[in-house]
């Protein structure tokens, strides 16, 4: 049995034994699946119950999360009537919470759902890709050493005329050494960004000044550049969805904000407060 559907086989049972048979209607949200002391339990209940179940326990068969469902509903019944119908202060302010949180997704799910368009992501496409190409890509080489004056010394020697491929042969303490230097084609983002800024700022055949690195001191030539071939429509469309829902919340949001009057009174004690328990509990 799932965790969170476990039951008093006493309480169920005298809860089960008390209920009338209920004639065959037609079944909707509102059909009733229990009583307990009165208390309707409706399948809509269960449904919503059933969907906030983790999503290993959904492939279980139906009538084993039907009685096991039910069961816990009847049992939470039963131990939410001793409560007699008081609500505990904190009780009502996490259902507002709730209530706020629930209902905020709902609205955002729908502006999710007017955003994404198969036209919106086939325009975000073209306005992106519109002159048929991706980002810039760099072809590089680097001589990594350990400290700022080998790296001082490197570049003085390569100004001087010394060959590269062959200094990151005897000189670079990195894997790409035995083969010149060379870090292949790549893209933004691919590397650390103060290698990423140096190589950008280069020109084709420029030699940088020492770089700084988490992995150490680099020299840096630019060996080549050229625009990246555009990627096709499927292969990016998940992150021009992400890009264009992201968005649109945003928009939404300021919308709202812009519109709305807000106040925020400021709290006697500080934040401090925010870890005061015992003001909600009763």
């Amino acid at each position: 049995m799932p965790k969170g559907l476990t039951f008093l086989p006493s309480l169920a049972l005298v809860v089960a034994m008390a209920l009338p048979v209920a004639a065959e209607t037609e079944t909707n949200a509102d059909t009733v699946v229990a009583r307990v002391n009165g208390e309707e339990i409706t399948l809509g209940h269960m449904i919503i119950a059933l969907a906030s179940l983790p999503q290993q326990y959904q492939g279980l068969p139906d009538q084993v999360l039907y009685d096991a469902i039910l069961d816990q509903l009847v049992q939470q019944s039963l131990l939410k009537q001793v409560q007699q119908g008081e609500v505990p202060r904190q009780i009502t302010l996490a259902l507002e919470n709730e209530e706020r949180s629930l209902l905020a997704a709902e609205t955002i799910e729908g502006i999710l759902q007017a955003a994404t368009t198969d036209e919106a992501v086939q325009a975000a496409y073209d306005e992106k890709y519109a002159d048929g190409f991706g980002g810039d890509e760099y072809n590089a080489s680097h001589i990594l050493v350990e400290t700022e004056d080998e790296a001082k010394a490197i570049k003085e020697a390569l100004d001087g005329g010394a060959d590269f491929a062959e200094t990151a042969k005897e000189k670079s303490t990195g894997p790409s050494g035995p083969n010149g230097g060379e870090l292949g084609w790549f893209g933004t983002g691919a590397m650390v960004p103060e290698f990423e800024q140096a190589v950008v700022g280069l020109e084709k055949g420029q030699v940088s000044d020492p770089v700084q690195t988490q992995f150490g001191w680099h020299v840096i030539i630019l060996n080549d550049q050229r625009k990246a071939e555009a990627p096709e429509l499927e292969e990016v469309r998940g992150e021009l969805t992400s890009k264009i829902q992201q968005d649109a919340i945003e928009a939404r949001v300021a919308e709202l904000t812009k519109a709305a009057e807000i106040e925020r009174p400021a709290l006697d004690g500080g934040p401090d407060a925010l870890r005061q328990i015992e003001l909600v509990q009763e």
